[in-house]
């Protein structure tokens, strides 16, 4: 669908489809754009510069949540274009480089934070771990949920909201954790969900989920499809030496956009993906 994208300094990333408007957005990070896929259209750019964003979601007015690699924030654009600051530090030192971000059926914004640029010297502001973080809806707490990832990176909730899967991209593996009724982690209930390793390239990197539960995620060799207890299903072999990120789109939430380095591809499902925005539980 896409080619010629990304580069040295980043790939194509976090896809989000806009149903409203029947498109979808991704980050060309090397580039410093925001791309548009119109299906039968074809990629346009829709917005430069970004700050190398990578991760983008939507909250539950609509409004694109994006993660920026420059400025070191996690940002929400209004409806009338402004740019709001969720989180750009934690305990006065600057963020890292926030790479994947999820909003909860409450409002509430979860971001993955890792140091993934190992060439960069750090300085007195920077943190000393890479973190996953909650913000509350009104944006006034931001909370360490877990500090002991080496790459945390793609996150994504069950159905049911009740449990939270981020990758370490680092470990290659996906861990689950049970939330609290605060919207924390309950670390006793910490477990790797699946080991997506192999002798093909590729890393847990981007992930989403579908209806029924299934998640979906790039491993070793492609996207793999692994049930609510993480056995493999299956796997999408798309060729690419790996894929960054993923997104269910359409009308019907059956389509399976995924993003490699250089290129935007698509796939059709059988089963809908949780749709984005979240919807707000009763």
């Amino acid at each position: 669908m896409a080619n010629g994208l990304g580069g040295e300094l980043g790939p194509a990333e976090g896809p989000v489809w806009w149903k409203e408007g029947g498109y979808l957005l991704f980050s060309d990070i090397h580039a410093s754009r925001r791309m548009k896929y119109t299906p039968g259209q074809g990629v346009t750019v829709f917005k430069e510069p970004t700050n190398r964003a990578n991760g983008l979601t939507r909250d539950l007015q609509g409004r694109l949540v994006a993660c920026e690699h420059d400025s070191r924030r996690v940002t929400r654009q209004e409806l009338d274009g402004s740019i709001t600051v969720i989180a750009n530090s934690y305990q006065g030192r600057q963020l890292n480089r926030p790479n994947d971000v999820v909003v909860k059926s409450d409002g509430s914004i979860y971001f993955t934070d890792p140091w993934s640029l190992a060439t960069a010297a750090p300085n007195q502001w920077d943190l000393s771990f890479n973190g996953v973080y909650r913000v509350t809806p009104d944006l006034g707490t931001l909370t360490l949920l877990a500090d002991d990832f080496l790459i945390p990176n793609g996150l994504a909730f069950s159905p049911d909201e009740s449990v939270l899967y981020i990758n370490d991209t680092r470990r290659g593996h996906i861990r689950a954790f049970n939330l609290l009724p605060s919207g924390t982690l309950a670390k006793q209930s910490d477990r790797v969900f699946a080991d997506l390793r192999g002798p093909e390239s590729g890393v847990p990197d981007g992930m989403k989920v579908d209806v029924t539960g299934n998640v979906y995620c790039g491993g070793a060799g492609g996207i793999y499809i692994l049930d609510p207890q993480g056995k493999k299903l299956g796997r999408i072999v798309h060729g690419a030496p790996a894929t960054t990120n993923i997104a269910f789109g359409g009308d019907d939430w059956k389509t399976l956009y995924f993003t490699t380095r250089t290129q935007l591809g698509m796939v059709k499902v059988k089963i809908p993906g949780l749709p984005v925005p979240a919807v707000k539980k009763s």
